[in-house]
């Protein structure tokens, strides 16, 4: 049990040698660590013995305490509030349906949580609320509305990934954003978590291709929405290039190697990419052919025995290229246009270069300019067939432009969140920022656009689950790139709006407006890659006209 201070116990420690300072009713010991404090010792001695919430919350934000919380504290005040217990549901008749499922565990505890015994997403009674419950900074169905696509799987995943970002990532992320760099270990604990595996668009769970599994879900329950719980709940932490970091070249450049690449090649590479030992990506992008991907030059001929492409060519922007050591590329093979496009499997070999591309945003997503130059392919390495690589493209939009949406959405809300606990302390003209009616309505529009977009994606998200893949390609690319520009001018939006409430805090690094500072920054890297907001908008309402047309519109 945490040990219980007095206000007057804690101003006895209060000498250079023997000091503590309280925050928000925790008693922290700063003796040792105030030689460490980046502002120096004298800012922490001036509040030793005292009360530094004010002090702390003017210069910091949530990370910085989660950070050193476990080294330094060493008890709370006793005058310190009880949590509250969580709220007792109402009571739920039995039915039918309930008294033929097994009692169900836990989501807090990790233990694996069994189906229902009828359809996994029918309507069912509500979830326990989780997290904050600050209005709209949430999903839904986290705060106990009702949900047909969630179950106690997804609850269950949502713990554990939130322990895990909470303990590991979020307390450093800012140091990693500096460093242009997550550590390798991180990434190794996304293959080893089975969260990897986890991520590349399947609708069942790859258990065949690794030994590793997701703790709190069984293999047999995947779906599509856990994946967007593990995307999700990381992209919590606040930053793009983190999450590009861990799934961004994954998520994009592994999928079409599992699914057009020979059964040779993808069981001689692939246990070793869902470990995280090995990193692949996605290179289609060149300096003049971006959304324009029929018209790339990248070139792959065939040598003279038959046995090798020969790959001449650049890639710009590629997402973890940097840290790469398999490149599924898109290479011109035939003549121009999208029928003479193939793609490559690409081993890092001789031949091939990279180096760090220095951006606005994304600062640890390590996106690469690729050089080629004579690499030797072997014909093994051919994803699909030859001169048919667009499709291989194509089909991998959806999944890539469906993980952009999942995070904007995020990051829009963390920008709302952050906002609406800020406007709850910081006064002006005599009262709270909440009690202003122009930062209410700031707040309002933050969240009708988040609401209206989150719901759309989780309808597009259950569609892709239902249909089948050629299916889904034919009828949700327009919807998918239309939700992808409405989700990025809904992050741009929140960014804008929370940076407004914050002022001056989100225009310097760290503190509180931190994470709207470093999520401002990442605006443009979404609205931009996956396919730009004004493509997006023309192929949706194209691909729609087709669409409904084969289905029978009449005009």
């Amino acid at each position: 049990m945490s040990k219980t201070f007095t206000k007057d116990e804690v101003a006895s420690h209060k000498g250079p040698k023997d000091l503590y300072i309280i925050v928000d009713d925790d008693v922290y010991d700063m003796s040792e660590f105030q030689n460490e404090h980046p502002g120096g010792q004298k800012i922490v001695q001036r509040v030793g013995g005292k009360d530094a919430s004010k002090q702390f919350w003017k210069y910091h934000n949530e990370s910085i305490l989660k950070k050193y919380k476990g080294q330094l504290q060493v008890g709370s005040l006793d005058s310190k509030p009880k949590p509250a217990a969580p709220p007792t549901p109402p009571p739920t008749p039995p039915t039918e349906e309930k008294t033929k499922d097994k009692v169900q565990p836990s989501a807090e505890s990790g233990a694996v949580a069994p189906m229902p015994s009828k359809d996994a997403h029918e309507a069912k009674e509500s979830l326990d609320p989780y997290g904050d419950m600050v209005p709209y900074a949430d999903p839904s169905w986290y705060q106990s509305y009702h949900s047909p696509y969630f179950n106690l799987t997804h609850a269950a995943l949502r713990a554990e990934v939130r322990e895990w970002v909470e303990a590991e990532i979020e307390p450093n992320v800012a140091e990693w954003e500096d460093a242009k760099k997550v550590p390798d270990t991180i990434y190794k604990q996304m293959g080893e978590r089975g969260y990897l595996a986890g991520l590349m668009g399947l609708h069942q769970y790859p258990t065949e291709m690794t030994k590793h599994r997701v703790r709190s879900v069984g293999p047999e329950q995947w779906d599509l929405f856990h994946e967007m719980v593990i995307t999700d709940e990381i992209s919590r932490a606040g930053s793009g290039g983190l999450v590009w970091n861990l799934i961004g070249g994954f998520g994009i450049g592994c999928p079409p190697m599992v699914k057009f690449g020979k059964k040779p090649l993808i069981q001689r590479i692939l246990p070793e990419i869902l470990n995280g030992n090995k990193r692949i990506c996605l290179a289609i992008t060149e300096p003049d052919a971006g959304s324009d991907v029929a018209n790339l030059t990248c070139e792959a001929k065939l040598s003279e025995d038959g046995k090798h492409y020969i790959v001449n060519g650049e890639k710009k922007w590629i997402t973890n290229g940097i840290w790469c050591d398999y490149f599924t590329t898109a290479v011109r093979t035939g003549g121009p246009g999208m029928n003479g496009v193939s793609a490559l499997l690409i081993e890092r070999t001789e031949g091939v270069s990279t180096r760090r591309m220095d951006c606005q945003g994304v600062g640890s997503s390590g996106t690469t300019y690729i050089t080629f130059e004579d690499v030797k392919v072997p014909v093994e390495n051919l994803l699909s067939k030859e001169n048919q690589g667009f499709k291989v493209i194509m089909t991998n939009f959806n999944h890539e432009r469906i993980g952009i949406i999942i995070q904007c959405l995020r990051f829009s809300r963390v920008c709302y969140e952050e906002s609406m606990k800020y406007a709850h302390k910081r006064k002006t003209f005599g009262k709270r920022l909440i009690d202003h009616p122009v930062i209410r309505m700031k707040l309002a529009n933050m969240a009708r656009q988040i609401e209206a977009s989150h719901n759309w994606m989780e309808n597009l998200i259950y569609q892709c689950q239902v249909m089948n893949e050629t299916e889904a390609m034919l009828k949700l690319g327009g919807a998918i790139a239309g939700l992808k520009a409405q989700a990025t001018t809904t992050f741009e939006f929140c960014a804008r709006e929370a940076s407004q409430i914050f002022g001056g805090l989100s225009y310097s690094k760290g503190g509180q407006g931190g994470k709207v500072e470093r999520l401002y920054r990442d605006v443009r890297a979404y609205a931009i890659p996956g396919g730009s907001e004004e493509i997006m908008l023309d192929l949706s309402i194209r691909q729609a006209l087709r669409v409904h047309k084969a289905l029978g519109m009449k005009l």
